[in-house]
């Protein structure tokens, strides 16, 4: 199990997509396996692979990891993206499960019936410009540095750059309020490795569709 990292999950972003932000953010190479029929997903139950019967499972440093906080918490300590102490590392992670829990509404938009996803949306919407965005703002506004702990590029700064990109995508103007956060968004997409990953053809994967939803459905008997 030793070289790149090896990914096993869908050919969606998921769970799973957080983890390719955060490997390709610390310019760490990487595998994937593609799950892609509901036997593929049985054969690794089957081989044992998978310590709770789920994906996303990840390849890494001779383990095989499932859970993924866990994986994520892993990446971001193994490449110095954690804080340099325990208070950075407790910010760092009240940070993150705030996107967390945005970018969860956002990803499970898709699955949900077509009768509550415009309500479900305008939620989305309204959690972020007024619950999440506005404890970033204020962070970059109270501390003036270009990140949001320890004046050093975190785990935290790549997953508010994914749940920003995310958010945009139900709502290209949701940031209209938020100038410090437009700059973020600005300074961490120019980062070389995150904006390697921003450019077409890399292993970013893209909005969820119906199609995808439909083979989702499908794999996971949902």
């Amino acid at each position: 199990m030793a070289g790149k990292p090896k990914l096993h999950y869908t050919k969606g972003r998921g769970k799973m997509e957080s983890i390719r932000w955060l490997l390709a953010a610390a310019g760490v190479e990487f595998e994937e396996q593609f799950i892609e029929t509901k036997e593929d997903l049985e054969k690794l139950r089957n081989d044992g692979v998978l310590l709770f019967q789920q994906v996303p499972m990840v390849e890494i440093d001779g383990m095989r990891m499932v859970q993924t906080r866990a994986i994520l918490s892993y990446i971001a300590a193994k490449y110095n993206l954690y804080g340099k102490d325990l208070k950075e590392r407790a910010w760092i992670d009240m940070y993150v499960e705030g996107t967390t829990d945005l970018m969860g509404m956002i990803m499970y938009l898709p699955f949900q019936p077509a009768d509550t996803k415009e309500k479900n949306l305008a939620l989305i919407i309204e959690r972020a410009t007024t619950r999440y965005f506005p404890v970033y703002e204020k962070a970059l506004k109270d501390h003036g540095q270009d990140y949001l702990v320890g004046n050093k590029l975190s785990w935290a700064d790549i997953h508010l750059l994914e749940a920003i990109l995310m958010s945009e995508e139900c709502k290209p103007d949701i940031l209209s309020a938020f100038p410090l956060l437009q700059a973020f968004k600005g300074r961490i997409s120019n980062i070389p490795t995150i904006k390697k990953f921003l450019q077409p053809g890399s292993q970013r994967k893209p909005p969820t569709d119906e199609k995808f939803v439909a083979v989702v459905r499908k794999i996971f008997n949902m």
